[in-house]
């Protein structure tokens, strides 16, 4: 029998839901200090390996099974999409910091993301999507969290990633194309950006080069405080650097749609890590495209310019990101369906006034750097 009275209960965690009490506790015993142990009072079906703690509580360990059935008996500690709202994202790759994260976000009013990692952290870290998503649901139940939260599978490149995050009940994808942006582009001369946009997979991109050419050119686009125009270079620059990332951003969204079944889901667009920024008349081709083949984002990051490092503040001209920054934000604001997202965010404090006034809050902060480096400390 497991004694209770040497064990630490997290008093935010404890809850009664349905004529059940569940609490979790923290094992003081020297030889298994630190072990923690979900408690339950009252029906105690679907729970496996049960220790009995006296006074008619069981004690279960915070396996996979326990956290899938804690979940279906209190369903605010399901992850669910979170939408327009202003939200971080946290990155907390060895599964310990959530806690620390909700004391941080508690009361802003910041829709917060606890489970955020790309398969290529979980591969370097060795763990799974479902690992990732327990070790969060377990820190906000420690800490009595019971607002809306997600779970973002980062940086999605093949569709074959997708299973693994559906099964363990992902709301929120990153899909990173980035490996279709053509970062020559930015450099070509006019006859090769031509060639290329003649091989573009018109066929999966749903359109055609004339369709494209009518659709842009000899054209202004009047936005929130910007007045847009394309030239035939601009565009063919703008298709040739972004329409294959584009055709395989739809292939990425169209098998997503059908693994979910119909569960709602928030879908990122991120160009981030490429090697040239994205232009205004870029992002403003991206959007037009995304809507044209009907995909429904909720965020959109761009490469901004500067540097962005992971637990260091922006590097960059301050001045000329908020230039840049303000006609992304009229980009924004005309179709007002979606999110700017900053990744690598964490310590960016010379830049988060410019993001959140130019934004309006329509914003997504990643982070992950400071909370990793302080655990390796």
């Amino acid at each position: 029998m497991a004694e209770l009275e040497k064990m630490t209960i997290y008093t935010h965690s404890v809850v009664e839901y349905q004529g059940c009490r569940y609490f979790l506790a923290q094992d003081d015993l020297q030889q298994t200090a630190g072990r923690k142990w979900l408690g339950v009072k009252g029906d105690i079906s679907g729970f496996e390996s049960p220790v009995d703690g006296g006074k008619c509580i069981y004690l279960f360990p915070l396996n996979p099974g326990n956290a899938a059935q804690l979940r279906r008996r209190l369903p605010w500690l399901n992850p669910a999409p979170l939408g327009l709202k202003t939200s971080a994202g946290f990155g907390d790759r060895l599964g310990l910091a959530t806690p620390g994260h909700i004391q941080a976000v508690a009361g802003t009013g910041i829709a917060p993301v606890f489970a955020q990692q790309s398969v290529r952290e979980n591969t370097r870290t060795c763990r799974t999507p479902q690992q990732v998503l327990d070790d969060a649901m377990w820190g906000a139940f420690q800490e009595g969290w019971s607002e809306p939260w997600g779970a973002d599978a980062d940086h999605i490149k093949r569709r074959e990633d997708l299973q693994p995050f559906v099964d363990a009940g992902y709301t929120f994808f990153t899909v990173d194309p980035g490996d279709h942006v053509d970062n020559f582009a930015q450099g070509n001369t006019q006859s090769t950006l031509t060639e290329k946009f003649a091989r573009l997979p018109w066929q999966t991109l749903k359109t055609s080069p004339e369709a494209i050419y009518q659709k842009y050119l000899d054209r202004v686009f009047l936005l929130d405080g910007l007045t847009l125009t394309y030239d035939e270079l601009t565009l063919l620059r703008a298709a040739a650097k972004y329409g294959r990332a584009l055709a395989h951003t739809l292939t990425i969204y169209e098998n997503l749609t059908a693994l979910m079944g119909g569960r709602p889901f928030d879908f990122e667009v991120s160009v981030d890590e490429t090697e040239s920024p994205t232009t205004v008349h870029e992002h403003f081709y991206i959007c037009c495209e995304l809507r044209r083949l009907g995909v429904s984002w909720v965020s959109l990051a761009p490469r901004f310019v500067g540097r962005f490092e992971k637990g260091v503040d922006y590097i960059g001209d301050l001045a000329v990101f908020e230039k840049e920054l303000g006609s992304h934000a009229s980009i924004l604001k005309f179709f007002d369906s979606y999110k700017l997202s900053l990744h690598s965010g964490s310590d960016k404090f010379s830049i988060y006034p410019l993001v959140a006034q130019y934004s309006s809050g329509r914003v997504h902060v990643k982070t992950a750097g400071t909370s990793y480096l302080e655990a390796l400390r």
